[in-house]
């Protein structure tokens, strides 16, 4: 039996996405949309990153951090959605084998870093409200660098990890996967072995690398709302609970999502709830981010209304 299974494995060239609804007239209507939000992420994440880039009054860690974010973002929605707009309009919704390894282990990348950026970002925060005094000494631009360094690292591992126990398994056809892009869960439920162990992989890698570091931002808002509530000034307190409320709505809509779909046992699998959630920590949330982070933001709006007005001024 477990020849066989190597035999149907290695003959896998390629699987089916079987994506969203089969009726052309909402294909059509899901097209439109998925391309207009995917445009506005593009634009939202890439001009967050150039008004970082072009205003020295946003040279600190925090912007750093958020530029990071947005760029993460870009390549996170980069990843699934263009696949996914092309299997609306094509007959053949069809992906190798080999793209489809390369599909999930980026995908995996990008958010396993998006999960430990936000981290990074709360104890960003937390160092900014209850430490003003020693922020740039413990916030310095070696240690900033270093963070991202570990973040990639501790990205690049866990995708590494997902992918080889996941797509070492023997495949068995009909190789129809019922998502938009190769993830995880849904390619598990095209495999012929016993997948309990991937099942209990997949708890303990959740939980190190979504449940420590939600753990991590949570210990550190509740110093902050404690910190905030000290502060004298009715304006302070406003000011310093508005940046921080903008990074729980954010946290709040990733981590939600993708611990119901990495963190449950294989038998709750459900793949019309499944896409549906993924559409919210792979879409909604890099097309949120900008939105959240620069329509709340005075700094920002200054920076973006500076550059208008430095273009106005050289016509």
């Amino acid at each position: 039996m477990h020849r066989l299974g190597k035999e149907n494995y290695s003959s896998v060239s390629e699987f089916i996405l079987l994506g969203f609804s089969s009726e052309s007239q909402v294909r059509v209507a899901l097209f439109i949309f998925f391309f207009l939000l995917y445009l506005i992420t593009l634009l939202g994440n890439g001009l967050i990153v150039t008004l970082i880039y072009l205003d020295s009054h946003l040279h600190t860690p925090m912007y750093f951090f958020l530029s990071v974010l947005s760029l993460v973002d870009m390549s996170y929605v980069t990843t699934t959605v263009p696949q996914m707009l092309v299997n609306m309009v094509c007959p053949r919704k069809t992906i190798s084998w080999g793209a489809c390894v390369a599909q999930m282990f980026i995908f995996l990348v990008l958010g396993i870093a998006e999960c430990v950026l936000y981290a990074i970002m709360a104890y960003d925060r937390y160092v900014a409200i209850c430490f003003p005094l020693h922020y740039s000494l413990l916030m310095s631009r070696l240690v900033c660098i270093k963070m991202v360094a570990i973040c990639a690292s501790i990205s690049i591992t866990g995708a590494l990890i997902y992918t080889v126990f996941t797509m070492r398994l023997p495949y068995c056809g009909p190789y129809k996967i019922n998502h938009f892009f190769c993830e995880v869960p849904a390619v598990l439920k095209l495999a012929c072995a016993d997948t309990s162990f991937n099942d209990r992989l997949d708890f303990i890698l959740g939980f190190i690398l979504l449940l420590v570091p939600l753990s991590l931002i949570l210990a550190s808002y509740v110093r902050i709302f404690v910190s905030i509530l000290r502060i004298r000034s009715s304006q302070g307190r406003l000011k310093s609970f508005s940046t921080c409320a903008s990074h729980v709505t954010v946290v709040t809509m990733f981590y939600g999502p993708a611990m119901i779909m990495y963190m449950r046992p294989g038998s709750w699998y459900n793949p019309e709830r499944d896409k549906k959630l993924a559409l919210f920590y792979n879409v909604v949330s890099a097309f949120l981010n900008p939105i959240i982070y620069s329509l709340r933001n005075k700094d920002v709006k200054g920076a973006f209304l500076k550059v208008l007005g430095d273009g106005a001024t050289t016509q």
